[in-house]
């Protein structure tokens, strides 16, 4: 089965493409179909957002595709940013400019008051318009500093409380194992087997841990053996065995 991960976000798609390791799906993004249209943000919801991200390039691409839509709530700030955390900034802002922004608002809140829950709502669509949603939830707080080197967004200033560490202070497999994302994504897994298995693709195994070595060309994850190929599962990339890199 190929999977179209509905994001050019090469960050959103590694950490996905690390989720759903060792199901027999090929995932492919955006940048293979240039052709796509952009999809507007402009829902009331993440859940309106979540079905559009993944409606249109489901029909136009002929594949399964799954997106998402997270937005950080502050009890604070009565919700905020929201269905908004990815543009809190501004139409074009980056994620320093948001970190700065929420700071900003939070400003003389003391720590007891900065609350935020971090929302992923994920949408599985058909070409033909089936939906699937779930959603993930993980509680925290906002700190007063952005601390940690890892991940993205605003993961420098999510404090997990279970862990006395912000999202980007814990390694990847850390974060994978609790994250908004992740408990979304581990619900449409089973959505995904379910199809994977109606699929008219014959199943592929993928070969023991070990194989060839050697990164990514596209994101930089490691390439696993498929079969006579290289298969990257964050973007999709693959290769013939006797390609150069």
């Amino acid at each position: 089965m190929r999977l179209l991960l509905a994001t050019r976000n090469p960050h959103k798609a590694r950490e996905i493409g690390e989720m759903l390791r060792g199901l027999p799906i090929r995932l492919t993004t955006l940048e293979e179909f240039p052709g796509i249209s952009e999809v507007e943000e402009d829902g009331a919801t993440l859940e309106e957002n979540a079905r559009k991200k993944a409606a249109s390039p489901a029909r136009e691409s002929g594949l399964w595709a799954l997106a998402d839509d997270t937005g950080l709530e502050v009890s604070a700030l009565e919700g905020a940013p929201g269905v908004r955390s990815a543009r809190y900034a501004g139409p074009d802002c980056d994620y320093a400019a948001n970190n700065k922004k929420l700071l900003a608002e939070l400003r003389g809140v003391p720590a007891r008051r900065r609350g935020a829950v971090f929302r992923c709502v994920m949408a599985l669509t058909g070409p033909e318009g089936r939906t699937i949603l779930e959603e993930g939830r993980l509680e925290g707080r906002i700190v007063g500093r952005p601390r940690g080197k890892n991940g993205f967004g605003y993961d420098p200033l999510f404090l997990v409380l279970s862990k006395g560490k912000t999202l980007a202070e814990l390694s990847a497999a850390a974060k994978n194992e609790l994250s908004h994302r992740s408990l979304a994504l581990r619900k449409i897994r089973s959505h995904l087997e379910g199809l994977a298995l109606e699929s008219d693709e014959a199943p592929r195994v993928l070969a023991p841990a070990g194989g060839i070595a050697g990164s990514c060309p596209c994101c930089g994850l490691e390439l696993e053996d498929w079969h006579c190929r290289r298969l990257c599962r964050g973007c999709g990339f693959q290769m013939d065995c006797t390609d150069p890199f």
